[in-house]
């Protein structure tokens, strides 16, 4: 990819800054766990899996501004500091699937003194963001043989290079499709009320050259009826045991959508975004978040003084609405696993 979501330099996360674009590609540089946090939690760095990674780094930077005197000392700021990072978006599991294996390491580690945990923990983290570039590739090559020439697809929020370390999780179908030779179109909800879509996913697409519109969430059923839409990618931020999936607010809509006009709906995520703790999509904590986000967008107020605000981050799309779910592993069919790689 032409730009880098994120990038470690021992001492500082520097984050592509996502509230900014597309009208300027500014860089954040965090320094401190608090910096990491606020990052995340104002979608600076947004992405089940980026967040993942950027969690990884956070817990590198508390353990460099920890009391070094003990272990005992190293290991609670270390705790501390991934209860602090869960609470800021509780949605995402990436955030706490990251958070929780920085900690394994520390606590199965034998070393005594800052500087080694230091070391570990930054190699870990380096292989977290590895092993999400590789996620990508493989979550690619697994759904780009379900993606005819010439198809155009529907997507919702961004599931891109800039959700992730990689080429991103949904479009990384888009891009290995395009690699292969295969005549992609894109259309991309602007997906309210923070316009990921828009300004993200569009972005994105027109880097690599791949023809994208954007269109207003409430349009899309019109595309629908006039049988423009071959495809539906999205990704995902939690998947429950029973394939229940998470994801950005719109998306279960679209779901309905696709189901009653027989369009395959596919969701494309790694293996880490799995949660075996949970049964079903009943049990996700939903991420509720401020009402400026609706009804000051930009700034400007589109609504009376006073008006109560719905607004959910999430919304639940039932596994009987998805046709596949692409993972770094295979696929996912029904309760079922096939093609693993």
């Amino acid at each position: 990819m032409r730009f880098r979501t994120l990038e470690f330099t021992g001492s500082t996360l520097r984050l592509l800054d996502q509230t900014k674009l597309p009208r300027t590609e500014q860089f954040l540089d965090c320094t401190t766990v608090s910096d990491v946090f606020h990052a995340i939690r104002s979608l600076v760095v947004r992405g089940a899996p980026a967040i993942g990674v950027a969690a990884g780094y956070a817990m590198v930077l508390a353990a460099q501004g920890a009391d070094c005197r003990s272990r005992a000392g190293i290991l609670a700021a270390l705790n501390q500091a991934g209860d602090y990072l869960k609470s800021c978006r509780p949605t995402a599991v990436n955030l706490a699937w990251a958070i929780d294996r920085m900690i394994a390491v520390a606590n199965n580690s034998t070393a005594n003194n800052c500087g080694e945990l230091v070391t570990l923990l930054e190699t870990e983290a380096r292989a977290i963001e590895a092993e999400d570039r590789t996620m990508c590739e493989k979550i690619g090559a697994n759904g780009e043989p379900l993606i005819p020439d010439g198809a155009t697809i529907l997507t919702h929020c961004n599931a891109g290079a800039l959700a992730t370390a990689g080429i991103g999780t949904a479009l990384a179908v888009i891009y290995a499709a395009q690699a292969h030779g295969k005549k992609i179109r894109v259309y991309a909800d602007e997906t309210r009320p923070l316009w990921q879509g828009a300004r993200l996913t569009a972005w994105e697409l027109q880097q690599e050259g791949i023809e994208v519109t954007v269109l207003c969430d409430n349009a899309a059923g019109s595309l629908f009826a006039a049988g423009k839409i071959d495809a539906v990618i999205v990704g995902a931020d939690r998947i429950t045991k029973n394939g229940d999936v998470a994801n950005k607010i719109g998306t279960y809509n679209v779901a309905v959508l696709a189901e009653k006009h027989g369009v395959p709906f596919y969701v494309a995520a790694p293996q880490s975004t799995i949660d075996q703790q949970l049964i079903s999509g009943e049990q996700i904590p939903i991420e509720m978040r401020a009402p400026e986000e609706v009804i000051k967008p930009g700034g400007v107020i589109i609504a009376a003084e006073g008006t109560r605000v719905y607004n959910p981050a999430f919304d639940v799309t039932p596994n009987a609405l998805i046709t596949a779910i692409i993972t770094d592993e295979g696929l996912w069919h029904g309760g079922r696993w096939d093609g693993r790689t």
